[in-house]
């Protein structure tokens, strides 16, 4: 398993790890499998989506703060259950398929570290398993 460490920098921001992800399946050896791309913290999450254009992830995070305000009369003192929520919805892991071993991805596709509490020293593992 290879564990990226991530700095964010802002309260909401999505950071492009795809270069880490495929680094990470490179130096398994595998060829053929798949690759699961998995954060262990509750206010953040892994995604996959266009990385040609860097106002993608930023239209990302300005339409997850609307459906999910900051505020919004949540009960939980810690004043991050916006970043739970969002968590929650984008979820904590992806599953790539590698095949000649890199990730199978679109052409325009790439994998983000979504952070919804920042900024924050964060960590996704990288579990990289043979087919």
């Amino acid at each position: 398993m290879t564990t990226i460490t991530i700095d964010s920098r802002h309260r909401v921001e999505l950071i492009d790890i795809t270069d880490q992800v495929r680094a990470a399946i490179r130096a398994s050896s595998i060829d053929e499998g798949l690759a699961v791309v998995y954060t262990p913290h509750t206010t953040a999450a892994v995604t996959i989506n266009e990385n040609a254009d860097p106002d993608v992830a930023r239209d990302l995070v300005v339409a997850l703060n609307k459906l999910i305000p900051f505020d919004d009369n949540y009960r939980h003192v810690e004043g991050n259950s916006a970043a739970h929520v969002k968590s929650s919805l984008v979820g904590a892991s992806e599953t790539l398929i590698i095949s000649g071993g890199a990730p199978l991805l679109g052409t325009w596709q790439g994998v983000y570290f979504c952070e919804f509490d920042g900024p924050r020293r964060r960590q996704v593992q990288v579990r990289v398993v043979g087919a």
